[in-house]
């Protein structure tokens, strides 16, 4: 999994030594709150942590600095679950940030470059990402990112504790290769390379 860089974030592939940051983040219940309506506790995001190390090779989670300050975190993963059944050459994009991060534009810039590398880099067909219907914050991101609107569905996760709003369903948000190549959401994400040595 390669460090990747766009205008103002360096998304670092996750380590052990990231793990008091993902508590940091999975800690706060606002930033929880379409996912668990709950802070996680230490122990929760170390069970996080070891499944988020061991995802295929290639996928993976980054953990995203903008200069030396802690953003949050981005994904983009094989299916998996009940509601992502497994599709040849489609991934799951994910982002989560820290709320002192948030109406910056670090997700949608996170999502671009997670984006470029699952199809320039990975070789994928199509790259999705769900969410609540009523997390209407995430979903402007997924359109932002150039994400279109696939499907509603009812989850068939079992949740011991069904987080508010979610009789209200899933949503599944979609960019597929032949879109992106034939127009790129946000142009280049990447930062600019450096002018040549004279």
């Amino acid at each position: 999994m390669p460090t990747l860089h766009t205008q103002r974030l360096t998304l670092v592939p996750l380590a052990d030594e990231h793990l008091d940051l993902e508590h940091e983040l999975d800690s706060d219940p606002e930033v929880m709150r379409y996912l668990t309506a709950r802070p996680s506790t230490r122990a929760e995001v170390e069970r996080a942590h070891r499944r988020r190390i061991a995802t295929a090779p290639g996928f993976g989670f980054w953990m995203g600095f903008a200069g030396d300050d802690f953003a949050g975190w981005w994904i983009l993963r094989p299916p998996q679950g009940p509601d992502q059944p497994y599709g040849e050459g489609e991934a799951e994009l994910g982002y989560r940030l820290l709320r002192r991060q948030w109406r910056k534009g670090y997700a949608r810039e996170g999502s671009l470059e997670l984006i470029r590398y699952g199809f320039e880099e990975l070789g994928l067909d199509r790259i999705y990402a769900q969410t609540m219907a009523v997390n209407t914050p995430s979903r402007a991101t997924m359109t932002s990112a150039g994400l279109t609107f696939k499907r509603a569905f009812t989850s068939a996760a079992d949740y011991d504790d069904p987080v508010e709003g979610s009789e209200q369903g899933e949503v599944e948000y979609e960019i597929t290769r032949e879109r992106w190549l034939a127009s790129p959401p946000g142009g280049s994400t990447t930062a600019p390379a450096p002018p040549p040595a004279t």
